[in-house]
């Protein structure tokens, strides 16, 4: 079992490439999906609004989004709160499929969370930020919180020196998939 660890800055175009990878080679975890899952738990729900002291019970991510815009020490004290709970996750995934030939882990925070060690390769999806911006603004991102996020991860430069493979995303989708199968080619 090889274990592929797909990252890239924030809409780099991770979530596409790697649906991209796993529809041609194995199963994927998103550590994106299993945030959504956990913010549709209503017990998930109150131990946030208890934890991170939120009086307000309509729309826990807006008022979310509200507070870190306002205080960035709120983002470290959810990570602290959300990233145990992906990790225990991933573990379950990882053991779930262990019979499978490739694995894939679509991690946003990747080299940021130094998880380096845990894949076999990594491969980063790289786009530029005025790019990335404009994918993020047309999921209806707002420029605050794209500028927050995007100022919290490493730069790119610093990102690629713990990965395997670097893929440009700029372009198209079939130049993302025959690059992104280029690479797996050599993993067969």
């Amino acid at each position: 079992m090889k274990k592929i660890g797909i990252t890239g800055s924030i809409a780099s175009g991770k979530t596409t490439a790697s649906k991209i990878l796993s529809k041609n080679y194995g199963p994927l975890f998103s550590a994106d999906k299993e945030v959504r899952k956990l913010y549709k738990s209503e017990s998930f729900k109150i131990f946030i609004r208890k934890k991170l002291k939120i009086n307000n019970n309509i729309n826990l991510k807006q008022n979310l989004k509200k507070i870190i815009l306002t205080n960035k020490n709120y983002i470290k004290k959810l990570e602290k709160i959300i990233h145990p709970l992906v990790r225990k996750k991933m573990k379950k995934f990882t053991s779930q499929n262990k019979s499978k030939k490739f694995l894939f882990y679509e991690i946003p925070l990747l080299i940021e969370s130094k998880l380096m060690k845990y894949f076999d390769i990594i491969i980063f999806i790289k786009a530029k930020k005025k790019v990335r911006f404009k994918r993020f603004k047309s999921k209806k991102g707002d420029q605050k919180l794209f500028i927050l996020l995007n100022n919290k991860q490493l730069k790119d430069k610093n990102k690629i020196k713990f990965c395997n493979h670097v893929v440009v995303n700029e372009k198209n989708l079939n130049i993302l998939k025959k690059n992104l199968l280029a690479i797996m080619r050599n993993y067969e």
